[in-house]
């Protein structure tokens, strides 16, 4: 497992029955979290503290309880990058703290990688990874159908005061990948953080069982003849690492470099790993 361990703005305060008590700067939250099946040691909802938690609804959905004041934006900070969040539906604040240790990679390969880099994120979010490979030069090309998300991108640029030029894009991500394909577009690198679920803008069903082999391979197309990686995100219940790994063995069999996949997590409190889904990786040879 690989652990996303160098936060100092965030934290893991305890776990158990279903949810994460997480420090985020100066606020305090609880929220469910799908992979703490373990019984609390601890009575997280007595936490001296606590600022916000997250009830979910027996039809669905859920709502914030608050027992402080939160800013409608807040900050938190991570080495040299900033972001700003926000408490929204559905438990999210607009981080997801474990892909810190993604952004640590794509960081150094970009930095050591000895050409001028060009990235396509997919799914790209608020822009995490994005802010990450900008902040080292790289040009990148961040997709994603919600236009709420993609500003947001726009606001941690700022923050974290990375001027590299980014090319925003509020559209489908396979939509634009097809048409990035019939443009001859190519990228020398590619992060694609897909969802479990999702609708197109006409009504396409995404079921990431079925469609993420597919995807990859259409997405593949777009790596130059000798790439700097490729990054596969999933937050997908009962995936496992080696299935990353097998769709991108035999999408890239044409490229040189190395495979792998790993579960990834943070660091606890209470001494223990919190699992957070997987990621798998080409790198290519040099």
């Amino acid at each position: 497992m690989k652990i996303a361990a160098d936060w100092k703005d965030y934290e893991v305060l305890a776990s158990g029955d279903g949810n994460k008590l997480e420090r985020w700067n100066d606020i305090i939250l609880l929220r469910p979290d799908p992979q703490v099946i373990w019984k609390a040691r601890t009575d997280m909802k007595g936490y001296k503290g606590l600022t916000a938690v997250y009830n979910r609804s027996e039809s669905g959905g859920g709502a914030w309880l608050f027992n402080a004041p939160v800013p409608d934006d807040f900050t938190v900070g991570w080495r040299n990058l900033k972001f700003s969040l926000k408490l929204m539906g559905f438990k999210h604040t607009g981080l997801f703290p474990e892909q810190a240790v993604n952004w640590a990679r794509m960081i150094d390969l970009i930095k050591n990688a000895g050409r001028p880099i060009s990235v396509l994120n997919l799914f790209g979010y608020t822009g995490g990874a994005t802010v990450a490979c900008a902040s080292v030069g790289a040009e990148v090309c961040h997709v994603d159908a919600a236009k709420a998300m993609v500003d947001r991108c726009k606001d941690n640029m700022q923050l974290s005061n990375v001027r590299t030029p980014v090319r925003y894009i509020v559209d489908d991500c396979f939509k634009f990948v097809e048409r990035e394909i019939r443009r001859g577009k190519k990228y020398d690198a590619i992060i694609m953080d897909p969802p479990s679920f999702g609708r197109g803008p006409k009504g396409e069903k995404w079921k990431l069982e079925e469609c993420l082999d597919g995807f990859v391979g259409l997405t593949a197309q777009l790596l130059l003849d000798k790439p700097l990686f490729i990054l596969i995100n999933s937050y997908t219940t009962g995936l496992q690492p080696a299935v990353i790994k097998n769709i991108l063995m035999l999408n890239l069999k044409d490229k040189k470099g190395s495979f792998e996949a790993d579960e990834i997590g943070l660091p606890t409190k209470e001494g223990i790993v919190l699992p957070c889904g997987c990621s798998g990786w080409f790198v290519g040879e040099r």
